[in-house]
């Protein structure tokens, strides 16, 4: 195996200096004699983009629930802003920063945006049967914190079901970052959109991480990843394939990688 294909160790002289987001080491999770990830190292820095590669059943589900918080780790450490935790639930990992986009979206779509924009932590004014939504304050919440990353939409009272995947998956990402995440974790964003709706989600990734997100988005396509990623983790069968930064490999070393070069000749 050449150079280029060994898995590169994280510096530590960066990491006691500056603890990243969340820090992986050696992650290991087992389901019965299923070995589901084992020995999966890899960090998450603010400002920066962590691309998950891997095909099906390459463990990036099982590693995005442990990240979340969905699922506890069985070997290995986790560490957070350089504090080592264990955690217990998806809420414990979002109080501390952690927010999750799946591809789902968990939105509504009969409801409209601003609603979905707030759904699960409305804001309200009054007390016991008095109580109400502060409908006026959250329409224009919603409005300026998606014009803020660069989202005009027409109307936000439109029912969020009426706009694209690609607007979908952005009002998801405006929708972490106004409610404080540190961490987006996106899960395969971009795998049921076209080509214009995918470049859309893409600037809007880059758009969080300009504003000092860090950025963990899963997906299985190179030529998504490569173009805002600033790390990358290949995964393959639970394991640890490549761990880079964008300087340490090209494009079409990555394709290769994610494709085994023994196929790619057989199809050449």
């Amino acid at each position: 195996m050449s150079d280029q294909y060994k898995m590169t160790a994280l510096s530590s002289n960066e990491t006691i200096n500056n603890p990243p987001l969340i820090q992986a080491v050696n992650i290991g999770k087992n389901y019965g004699s299923i070995v589901a990830l084992e020995g999966v190292s890899t960090q998450i820095d603010a400002g920066k983009v962590t691309c998950v590669l891997g095909d099906n059943g390459a463990g990036k589900s099982t590693l995005i629930k442990i990240l979340a918080g969905a699922q506890d780790y069985d070997s290995g450490s986790l560490y957070c802003s350089g504090e080592l935790v264990h955690f217990i639930s998806p809420r414990d990992a979002l109080n501390r920063g952690i927010a999750t986009v799946y591809q789902d979206l968990a939105v509504v779509p009969m409801m409209p945006v601003w609603r979905n924009f707030f759904l699960g932590s409305e804001p309200t004014t009054g007390r016991g049967i008095t109580r109400r939504l502060t409908t006026r304050a959250m329409k224009a919440t919603a409005k300026s914190e998606l014009a803020n990353m660069g989202i005009d939409l027409h109307d936000v009272d439109q029912p969020i079901g009426t706009l694209s995947g690609g607007e979908r998956q952005c009002v998801a990402i405006a929708r972490a970052v106004h409610f404080g995440a540190k961490v987006l974790i996106l899960d395969e964003p971009t795998a049921a959109l076209g080509v214009k709706q995918t470049a859309v989600v893409l600037r809007y990734i880059a758009a969080a991480r300009e504003r000092g997100l860090g950025v963990v988005f899963i997906t299985h396509n190179p030529h998504h990843a490569y173009p805002i990623g600033d790390r990358f983790l290949l995964l393959r069968r639970g394991h640890s394939i490549g761990n880079f930064t964008k300087d340490q490999i090209a494009l079409p070393e990555l394709t290769e990688m994610m494709a085994g070069s023994d196929e790619l000749s057989a199809l050449t």
